[in-house]
């Protein structure tokens, strides 16, 4: 156990943008799961004589043009927040890895097959094709995760298509083969280990994609819409009161955006920094 804390402790010296990213998502995630405790008021609760109030002693980010308070709002948008990139992410997984993991270790026209449908959900703007086809199906927080899950697949499918290619020929899989393994070892239990970190280090990039999706999708009317503590709905309300002059309703939702993406890209870039530096080392 203490091993293993101070080898951490030395990754988070020699990479401190993973230390710094992965505080800012820990401070959000233990937001989102204690919201209930630390939330002032309830944040769905209009209070009509403080409609657009401006930070104060009893709102303390002040409160939206429906009178409820920002802060409980906004410590609430980080439940929808990872609510809808984890699950996302998830659902990429599910469908990117297996995918390319197939396509790289048959290769041929399977391979060429599977690539060019994956390369169909990456023909269009991600952001464009999220708003037709949200718009369509209905505009709900299943669906949203849905569409990003579906649309972001095609990352993780080159990914581990990517590793498998470089491990089709090498030792491995001769050596696998000469000992008689079938393919369902073949894949699970000698290619996906090996194949899996470069997926991995996509996660967190990738739950930054989502959130910043999903936020555009409610931004623009599209996606989860009021009285939903989403932070990309509080954005477009507040854009709404930047030219009166009640600047806050727009600031605080979209501060905690910004952070949260950047926290979460800070911990993806040190940990790929830190995967590169340790396939180098081998």
């Amino acid at each position: 156990m203490r091993s293993t804390m101070m080898a951490w402790l030395n990754v988070f010296r020699g990479f401190p943008s993973i230390a710094v990213g992965l505080v800012i998502v820990g401070l959000y995630a233990a937001m989102a799961l204690l919201a209930p405790w630390l939330a002032p008021m309830d944040p769905i609760a209009v209070h009509s004589d403080a409609v657009l109030s401006p930070p104060s002693a009893r709102f303390l980010l002040g409160t939206d043009g429906n009178g409820m308070d920002l802060l409980s709002r906004i410590i609430y948008g980080a439940r929808y927040a990872f609510g809808i990139a984890v699950p996302a992410v998830l659902l990429s997984i599910l469908i990117g890895v297996p995918v390319g993991l197939w396509a790289g270790y048959r290769g041929g026209w399977i391979d060429e097959a599977l690539l060019r449908s994956m390369d169909l959900l990456r023909v269009f703007p991600s952001i464009i094709l999220a708003l037709t086809i949200v718009a369509a199906t209905g505009q709900s927080i299943t669906n949203v995760i849905l569409v990003i899950g579906l649309l972001d697949a095609p990352i993780f499918a080159r990914v581990v298509r990517s590793e498998i290619l470089a491990l089709r020929g090498g030792l491995l899989m001769e050596s696998a083969r000469a000992i008689g393994n079938g393919t369902t070892r073949m894949l699970f239990v000698h290619l996906l280990p090996n194949s899996i970190s470069g997926a991995l280090t996509q996660i967190s990039v990738r739950m930054a994609w989502a959130i910043r999706v999903s936020a555009t999708l409610a931004f623009v009317g599209i996606g989860i819409q009021q009285p939903t503590p989403e932070w990309g709905a509080m954005i477009r309300q507040g854009a709404e009161f930047m030219v009166t002059g009640e600047w806050w309703v727009a600031l605080f939702p979209g501060l905690a955006l910004v952070t949260l993406i950047f926290g979460l890209n800070l911990a993806a870039d040190g940990i790929q920094d830190w995967m590169g530096r340790r396939r180098t080392q081998r």
